[in-house]
């Protein structure tokens, strides 16, 4: 079975991600510490709540420079909303300095009258990347994640963009490079559609 190593830095919706791992027939286990990642075949960073809480505990356990070494080596990485949020240089959410994987910076939908934030609920996920592995079995324009956030990522390289979503904005909700893919929306909570997510995730771990 697939070994994929689920970060716990101190928060995040580490069951529920799991599980839905397990039932695509993974083997998952929770990680504390960078040395019990071993060889994993592929390593998840889950996320919810506050980016500053996120990073601190990422530091402090040692996973900054492990995460971005893992990446640099090209190896399967997946993040999920605070997971892709703490990839990037630099957030406006209490201008938090983010793991910088990646240029660009998280900033907050703007507040206007009518818009309701955070942005929570199901949206459309419209695929920029057309020939991208990560989407295999997905309809490139009418699948639906659910998502629950107040930020999101700007990258400052379009290409890594894989898909974009509209809420007053258009904005990114998920970017794939090599064998990383990290989503702003909670594949775990999005039925059939998150789960197939995490099956072609797998299969980029094998």
């Amino acid at each position: 079975m697939t070994d994929i190593a689920i970060i716990n830095y101190g928060m995040g919706n580490l069951r529920s991600v799991e599980n839905a791992l397990r039932k695509m027939g993974a083997s998952p286990r929770i990680v504390t510490q960078p040395s019990l990642v071993e060889e994993a075949d592929g390593l998840v960073l889950p996320g919810v709540g506050a980016l500053q809480d996120c990073v601190d505990g990422l530091r402090s356990a040692g996973f900054e420079d492990f995460i971005q070494g893992w990446v640099g080596e090209s190896r399967p990485f997946m993040g999920v909303c605070l997971g892709l949020q703490a990839l990037f240089d630099f957030s406006e959410e209490r201008d938090v300095k983010g793991l910088g994987v990646f240029p660009g910076t998280v900033r907050r939908f703007e507040s206007k009258p009518g818009l309701k934030i955070p942005h929570m609920g199901w949206n459309h996920a419209t695929l920029l990347q057309s020939d991208s592995v990560f989407w295999k079995e997905l309809d490139p324009h009418e699948n639906r994640f659910y998502f629950v956030h107040s930020y999101y990522a700007e990258p400052e390289d379009p290409s890594l963009i894989l898909t974009s979503t509209e809420y007053d904005i258009c904005f990114t909700s998920s970017i794939a490079k090599g064998n990383l893919l990290a989503c702003q929306f909670h594949p775990e909570k999005s039925q059939a559609n998150g789960l197939q997510l995490y099956a072609n995730f797998l299969n980029i771990c094998r």
